[in-house]
């Protein structure tokens, strides 16, 4: 961090630099504070300001047997502070790893059931949704998950994107993400 700071350091006509280390907070709490330090680029003479956090951020994997386990190295979700980042969630059934059907409309239904499950793990719910992204293998699909969807999330609805992929793990019709906020 130090070698950063001093690549933008101040001509010499213009205000001391503050020390950083003076500000640290040192409490056992965790804590995180920005703040904003005026400061010159070498290449241009705009200001420009940073943020300082004091600790590294809290992240807490969030497991639960009621959904399906992750299939690789990752989280089912994680927890920082007060969001909640789910990875893609699939159509399989938690207790068989094999998914529901070959149908998009029963994997999109366990999806969401799946989501639910890892998201009350987390301590939130389907109203505390704040984003989602769906991929889907074939978007001609898209009007059928539309309608499963919307029965899960009530308005204000999330703000979302949808994708058509080129491939899904293990071939599935959908995969749901999403982020929360508890």
């Amino acid at each position: 961090m130090a070698s950063s700071i001093s690549a933008l350091a101040p001509p010499s006509n213009a205000p001391a630099r503050m020390d950083i280390a003076s500000v640290r907070h040192r409490s056992p709490a965790a804590a995180c504070f920005s703040f904003s330090v005026p400061c010159y680029s070498r290449r241009s003479k705009r200001f420009a300001c940073f943020a300082v956090s004091t600790t590294a951020g809290i992240k807490e994997a969030v497991k639960t047997d009621k959904a399906p386990a992750a299939l690789g190295p990752y989280s089912q979700a994680i927890k920082t502070d007060n969001t909640v980042y789910l990875s893609g969630v699939l159509g399989l059934v938690p207790e068989t790893g094999k998914f529901v059907s070959d149908s998009v409309e029963e994997q999109t239904e366990q999806v969401l059931k799946n989501m639910g499950e890892i998201l009350k793990a987390s301590g939130a719910s389907y109203s505390s949704v704040v984003k989602t992204t769906i991929m889907l293998a074939d978007l001609k699909d898209f009007k059928k998950v539309n309608e499963i969807y919307a029965k899960y999330f009530p308005a204000p609805a999330p703000a979302r994107s949808t994708y058509q992929v080129a491939a899904l793990p293990l071939d599935a019709r959908i995969e749901i993400e999403c982020i929360a906020v508890v």
